[in-house]
């Protein structure tokens, strides 16, 4: 099985982006600018860029300006063309042809685990992908394209890992796990947001997985946990008892930009290495006195 074996994404965008507040009462937190691209954009093209044919948005209410910036926009289109500014028109007839789209709700928030068990029917028994848009990993090849190539040596689900400070490890779910070579790693448990004198490592779940299709019975036999949840966590804990799991150490610098910290950090460095705002925001920057 080749890389490009695996075709559809799943991105679940339908969270209420309370870190964000009130920033996203009406607007959705994915499509927050970073830089000159909305959040959600950047990974939707690592996707592509990985190989991806269908991406499948589990929205919610409120979600409605993803589909729009996804779509064509014909009046916009026209006005561009008539002003020829050609360049901005093919970037913007660009965006809505990147991929195929598929859009399914989820009616209530009630976890990573339930928006991917939402997009069941969509997935149609196939291996599939998974990305969290706030979530970025910039390096020289798409974190999602290492991930599939575990997956075609190792035909399992494959997690994205980092490794994090002691002290973040209650942020996160983290893994025990066993070498396999160079950043490969076999899982063997899987704990939720440990206190750092109980987490096993320092390697913590981020926002790219390869699934089986296995998940979705693990996850439909997974109880909701705190605030009536169902975690992709617990339900990969269970499938653990029935298939292997791998974790890739993904190579690339990554920014929680779901964390107001981490969008700003990420809007500096992004905006650093634009080849249009890079030198004036640099010279900008080191004329600050702090």
């Amino acid at each position: 099985m080749a890389e490009a074996s695996i075709t559809k994404a799943v991105f679940p965008v339908a969270g209420l982006g309370t870190r964000f507040l009130p920033a996203t009462k009406a607007s959705p937190k994915e499509m927050l600018p970073l830089v000159d691209k909305p959040l959600i954009q950047y990974a939707v093209e690592e996707a592509v860029a990985s190989g991806i044919e269908e991406v499948i948005l589990v929205t919610g209410r409120n979600k409605r300006a993803i589909e729009d910036h996804f779509d064509s926009a014909y009046e916009l289109e026209e006005n561009l063309k008539a002003k020829g500014k050609l360049k901005l028109l093919d970037e913007v007839q660009r965006i809505a042809q990147l991929v195929t789209f598929c859009y399914i709700r989820q009616k209530e928030a009630l976890g990573l685990g339930h928006a991917i068990l939402c997009a069941k029917r969509l997935v149609s028994g196939e291996p599939f992908a998974v990305l969290l848009g706030d979530d970025l990993i910039d390096g020289k090849e798409p974190a999602l394209k290492q991930l599939l190539r575990v997956f075609a040596a190792q035909r399992a689900t494959v997690l994205a890992v980092t490794r994090v400070a002691r002290e973040e490890t209650s942020h996160y779910g983290i893994l025990e796990a066993q070498p396999m070579g160079e950043r490969l790693y076999r899982v063997r448990d899987l704990v939720e947001k440990p206190k750092p004198s109980e987490a096993p490592s320092d390697l913590a779940i981020i926002g790219r997985y390869i699934l089986t299709p296995g998940i979705f019975e693990s996850l439909e036999r997974t109880s909701p946990g705190k605030g009536g949840e169902i975690q992709l966590t617990d339900g990969l804990r269970r499938l653990l008892k029935h298939e292997p799991i791998f974790a890739c150490e993904v190579e690339g610098r990554r920014y929680d930009a779901g964390d107001k910290l981490g969008f700003l950090m990420a809007t500096v460095e992004y905006a650093l290495k634009n080849p249009e705002l890079g030198k004036p925001f640099r010279r900008y920057l080191e004329g600050l006195r702090f």
